[in-house]
């Protein structure tokens, strides 16, 4: 079975009808809040409801539902109670609704189904930069990366980042959208320093980046914040930044460890 994004299933919509099904009522311990959904085809599947049995029997009923005449009724809802019926040991109960969707239903469901994405800005295109893309690419969030070197990015760049040469480099963060979560890591201390100051120089203008992270360590951030008070900032302004970055008792510092304890981190943030 092949499992989809949900922009190739919207695409393959356009020449193969599905069923589309979505949990619309949760009650008590449930894999899945309400709002989860899963398209479902012969041979593929995109999303998911939560796994387990009541995914397997909710894409098996899809798929009978596929075979049948568009005439027979193909809307309706069900109640999946997770007990030991099911084999799932929740406790909660689960209404699934099913609909069979098509080309004319496309730009609907892209609507209904596309996540709204929190924008973040990443700064540097290094190892770990690299390896925080590929882990949160797949997340809900609209991801600018910024680097003062223009041929660093990757050509297999995910779509949905956007990639920003600026020269130099904390000249982006002007630009910036309003609410961006920011996350400093470029090749010099030199060009982070640089990026937190226009960071908390924008704070003061606006005060809307609600999280500025800084890669590095303790020491690091010792001799930052020396610097950065030099130059007026209060403490109260340098308690916007975040250094070192990552949830705390991960002690890897390969770049794909960093990449998933910072990930985690953001998916903390409120």
């Amino acid at each position: 079975m092949t499992l989809l994004s949900l922009p190739d299933a919207l695409t393959r919509l356009d020449y193969r009808e599905a069923v589309l099904v979505s949990v619309v009522q949760a009650e008590g311990s449930v894999p899945r809040e309400v709002g989860a959904w899963m398209l479902v085809w012969p041979d593929a599947v995109a999303g998911s409801i939560g796994g387990g049995q009541l995914e397997f029997q909710a894409i098996a009923q899809a798929r009978v539902r596929l075979v049948q005449s568009p005439e027979a009724g193909h809307d309706s809802v069900h109640r999946y109670p997770l007990g030991p019926s099911l084999g799932q040991c929740c406790g909660g109960v689960v209404h699934v609704r099913f609909e069979r969707v098509g080309a004319a239903d496309t730009a609907s469901l892209t609507q209904r189904l596309m996540p709204a994405r929190q924008p973040l800005a990443l700064f540097g295109g290094g190892h770990v930069g690299c390896a925080l893309v590929r882990v949160l690419a797949p997340l809900p969030l609209a991801i600018t990366w910024i680097d003062s070197r223009n041929e660093i990015f990757p050509a297999d760049c995910p779509p949905q980042v956007r990639c920003e040469h600026s020269d130099p480099v904390q000249a982006a963060v002007t630009d910036l959208a309003p609410g961006t979560r920011v996350l400093v890591m470029s090749f010099s201390h030199a060009e982070d320093l640089d990026i937190v100051v226009a960071c908390l120089r924008r704070q003061r203008e606006r005060g809307d980046l609600p999280f500025i992270g800084l890669i590095g360590s303790k020491t690091k951030w010792a001799t930052f914040r020396s610097r950065l008070a030099d130059r007026g900032y209060t403490e109260a302004e340098l308690a916007q930044v975040t250094c070192p970055i990552g949830v705390a008792g991960i002690r890897g510092k390969e770049p794909e460890v960093i990449a998933v304890a910072v990930a985690a981190q953001l998916l903390q943030l409120p």
